[in-house]
């Protein structure tokens, strides 16, 4: 069975769409998935499966919604699609802090004309690069007052979409590779 990393989107943030880690990792295995495994909180899940990332994403989100009453949003990437996303890094030069460093996972690419809107609302410190199904900000000064991340983290973007700090990132990329 591949190992597939799968992200919730907005889970276990404040008194809404809690979902205990327990829980949702015994639900995952009795569906069959392989070394379920979870980091922190916020719905971040390394398993073993042979369903395409399509399926996966569409079959964890009715098991969510069965076993939960809840629906989330889900974005899966295959271990492959991780390491490329760690290996581009086109921020490493700039990105010095990895809780200010998100990646943001997109169901689908977003248009330029998409791309240009966020870049517009980019302070001048700040940095946002788009790679296909993932865009990659620098936020030095912090997110609580960033327009770009309020964009980012918001549901305007057209497409699912859910973000991780880097330091989140690797820690799923260095759980998918045991």
């Amino acid at each position: 069975m591949a190992r597939q990393i799968v992200l919730l989107r907005g889970i276990n943030l404040g008194p809404r769409n809690r979902i205990a880690m327990p829980a949702l990792r015994d639900a995952l295995g009795a569906a069959g998935y392989d070394g379920v495994r979870t980091y922190v909180q916020s719905g971040n899940i390394v398993l073993g499966s042979d369903q395409t990332p399509d399926k996966l994403e569409t079959a964890v989100e009715k098991l969510i919604a069965k076993h939960f009453d809840l629906q989330i949003p889900v974005i899966v990437r295959t271990g492959k699609e991780l390491a490329a996303v760690v290996k581009r890094n086109p921020l490493a030069d700039a990105a010095t802090d990895p809780k200010r460093y998100q990646v943001s996972f997109l169901s689908q690419a977003l248009g330029p004309k998409q791309i240009d809107e966020l870049n517009a609302l980019a302070t001048d410190k700040e940095r946002l690069v788009a790679n296909g199904r993932e865009l990659y900000a620098w936020h030095p000064d912090g997110v609580a007052r960033s327009k770009l991340w309020a964009k980012l983290a918001g549901t305007g973007l057209g497409v699912k979409a859910t973000a991780r700090n880097w330091k989140t990132v690797e820690s799923l990329l260095a759980m998918a590779d045991e």
